[in-house]
């Protein structure tokens, strides 16, 4: 058996051909008609790893099968679990697609596809990395796990309940993960830090029917009028949140993160330009990478309430309700928040209004520590795979199941990126270039071999 490059040269028809089959599979989560979709999916990565000599079987939960898959077990070794998702968004708006989202094909050496990025493609790199190492005599002294669900993309916490309820099973010394992106093309990158998040839907109720404005208003409180007011008292201009009590938790960077966070090379302008905007808004003094890293943020979803259709029609609405959410930052509580905010607007409710304040959501933020010694292998790891050393980067948004892993499990987490942000994940022409699924490839197979290489570290705890 030869290096994972010989390898890669040796079967790469078989491997891309076996990624098409994953590809082809509409494991929608989110739509009813694709449940055995999701269910046959699942079957058939069983079917995969048992092929590939790992022991493995499907685990019922409230939402899709979990797969769990493990290799053969070494005793003294240390343990790694792996974690994916095999459900993809859905592929609406179709008409933008320019090939049929199901049926792979290569453009400009890019593989298109739903769930090609995200996450179907880089969890395919990790387990033909996995079926590398099986074949070969030299595979390194380590047991290995995979954890992949099928509900990621609905939000559904059943994963997260099942890694709660399972520790035994589950249980490792380190946490691999890939449904995050590397910073730039060209420049990977390793995540030490994701937001947390907080969702909530308000709904603000006032007469018992809709009322003629002209007959009501002025006297009336009009339930749409309250809600933004309401809602504007959450946030100031500048982006500084309100709520009593809110950064209470909230640390700053250290001078050495935000040493590293200015040296990544990010033009403000263009992070603008590319959203389509001239300009943003945030904290006074703070840069757009600490706006969406490193500090918590407000932001409203949606709106709901009163007339909308063609034409006028001069109603004061019964109610109005909006969707909203505060990205929230490590050590911020989801459920101290909560209780802060349903105080902070009980308080302002104007009279013959009445609110119902419902919490969707309550992700903690997460942070890793980038002197760890596993942290410094992941990175030469990259470097073997990539040709050349990740920048340790965050990211703005959530992955819920993170700190499931990370509270119930305390293992030492390393979230790698093989996809790019340029990759249309969850929209139309979703793709992955297939240099950076092969680069993928051998950086987790050399993850194998640096993680076995390393003195077993304690618990993050």
């Amino acid at each position: 058996m030869g290096t994972i490059a010989e390898y890669i040269d040796e079967n790469e028809p078989r491997i891309q051909e076996e990624l098409f089959t994953f590809l082809r599979m509409p494991s929608i989560s989110s739509q009813s008609e694709h449940e055995e979709d999701c269910q046959q999916t699942a079957r058939w990565l069983v079917d995969y790893f048992r092929k590939i000599g790992f022991s493995a079987r499907e685990y019922p939960t409230e939402g899709h099968p979990v797969v769990l898959a493990e290799s053969p077990r070494v005793e003294g070794a240390p343990t790694l679990l792996i974690y994916g998702h095999y459900d993809v968004q859905p592929v609406d708006p179709v008409a933008l697609w320019e090939s049929d989202p199901f049926e792979p094909q290569i453009r400009e050496g890019a593989v298109y596809a739903r769930g090609a990025s995200d996450d179907k493609g880089p969890l395919w790199a990790h387990i033909q990395a996995a079926a590398f190492w099986m074949q070969s005599e030299q595979r390194p002294a380590m047991n290995v796990k995979f954890f992949l669900e099928g509900d990621e993309e609905t939000g559904n916490e059943a994963a997260s309940v099942f890694v709660y309820q399972n520790t035994e099973l589950l249980r490792c010394d380190y946490l691999v993960l890939s449904d995050s992106p590397q910073f730039a093309s060209g420049q990977p990158a390793i995540t030490c830090g994701l937001r947390g998040m907080a969702y909530y839907e308000v709904k603000l109720t006032g007469p018992n029917r809709d009322l003629h404005s002209g007959m009501f208003g002025g006297a009336i409180t009009n339930p749409c009028n309250a809600l933004t007011r309401l809602l504007a008292s959450l946030v100031d201009r500048d982006g500084k949140i309100q709520v009593p009590g809110f950064y209470d938790d909230v640390l700053r960077a250290s001078t050495e993160e935000m040493a590293q966070l200015e040296m990544l090379p990010l033009e403000e302008e263009h992070f603008y330009a590319a959203a389509g905007v001239t300009g943003g808004t945030g904290e006074k003094d703070e840069s757009v990478l600490s706006r969406i890293w490193l500090r918590p943020s407000f932001d409203i979803h949606g709106l709901s309430g009163g007339y909308q259709g063609e034409g006028s029609k001069t109603v004061l609405p019964a109610w109005a309700s909006a969707k909203f959410s505060f990205r929230l930052v490590p050590r911020q509580s989801p459920g101290d928040i909560t209780k802060s905010l349903r105080l902070f607007l009980a308080g302002q409710l104007p009279p013959g209004i009445q609110m119902e304040l419902q919490s969707y959501a309550g992700t903690p933020g997460i942070s890793v520590d980038i002197s760890q010694p596993c942290m410094k292998a992941a990175a030469r790891a990259v470097e073997f795979g990539f040709g050349r050393s990740p920048l340790f980067i965050r990211e703005g948004g959530s992955i819920p199941i993170v700190s499931a892993f990370a509270e119930a499990l305390t293992p030492h987490i390393m979230m790698i990126g093989f996809s790019q942000t340029t990759d249309n994940a969850h929209g139309p022409n979703e793709h992955l270039s297939m240099a950076d699924f092969y680069r993928g490839m051998k950086t987790s197979a050399r993850l194998w071999r640096e993680l076995a290489a390393l003195p077993l570290e304690p618990s993050t705890k």
